[in-house]
């Protein structure tokens, strides 16, 4: 289930410098701030879990031992429970004032059950009166046509590796609605070309409106984006918000 861009330490390295986005953080640490206890699921790196983990209680949970291995070593990282093991899957045994599924980790869950499963895990671990979150890029917006070679190629400042030609390239399934990227990354010097395959679903929002409800969850409000404004059709993400119902 753990794609090679998060389990292979290789390109694991290239995971925090490609996504410095703030948008997500700041609008889960002003969500949190009267809850006493996170629960984040998919926490990759653990850059919103240690931030977060200055004023809450959190656990983060990763299937991919390569990204934990980075987020154990963080600053901060001390005060984050540390659980690698699946989101479809894991049982904690206890419940949250909020859970947390950013970084569009939703998308790597392909099929139908196993997106019920998370949303299961979701609505276990809620606590009375605790809230979730997650997000989803909108289909209707196509994103994945940006991520041909000719229009994603970037340099990329590696700390000691230097500047990095990255690109991606990408396929996409009409029929499913699957899209397969590719990650490339060209180390200079003569260096290897390191590169993976991942997938990722981009499930409609009238169709997480039907699962969410089936799953015992009650959406309250849908964002479009990070900066808060009400999900349209247009809106480049899909962000519901709600609690267990």
């Amino acid at each position: 289930m753990t794609d090679r861009p998060y389990s292979d330490p290789n390109l694991v390295q290239f995971y925090d410098i490609e996504n410095q986005g703030r948008a997500d953080f700041d609008y889960c640490v002003s969500l949190a701030r009267h809850g006493g206890s996170v629960l984040d699921l998919g926490c990759g790196t653990g850059q919103l879990a240690a931030e977060l983990a200055d004023r809450q209680s959190v656990t983060g949970v990763d299937p991919a031992s390569a990204m934990l291995d980075v987020a154990r070593r963080r600053t901060g990282g001390h005060k984050v429970e540390w659980v690698e093991a699946d989101a479809r899957t894991v049982r904690l045994g206890r419940r949250f004032d909020l859970v947390l599924l950013t970084g569009h980790a939703f998308q790597v869950f392909l099929t139908k059950p196993d997106q019920e499963a998370v949303l299961r895990t979701i609505a276990e671990h809620l606590a009375p009166g605790g809230r979730f979150i997650f997000d989803t890029r909108n289909p209707a917006v196509e994103e994945w046509l940006e991520w041909t070679p000719e229009r994603s190629e970037r340099m990329v400042a590696h700390p000691s590796l230097g500047t990095v030609k990255a690109w991606n390239d990408v396929e996409h399934d009409a029929a499913t609605g699957i899209v397969t990227y590719s990650t490339h990354y060209e180390i200079p010097g003569g260096g290897p070309i390191l590169g993976a395959l991942s997938k990722i679903a981009f499930p409609a929002k009238e169709y997480l409106a039907g699962m969410l409800d089936e799953a015992g969850l009650q959406v309250e409000q849908w964002l479009g984006d990070w900066q808060g404004e009400p999900y349209v059709a247009t809106s480049a993400e899909i962000i519901p918000i709600g609690r267990r119902r």
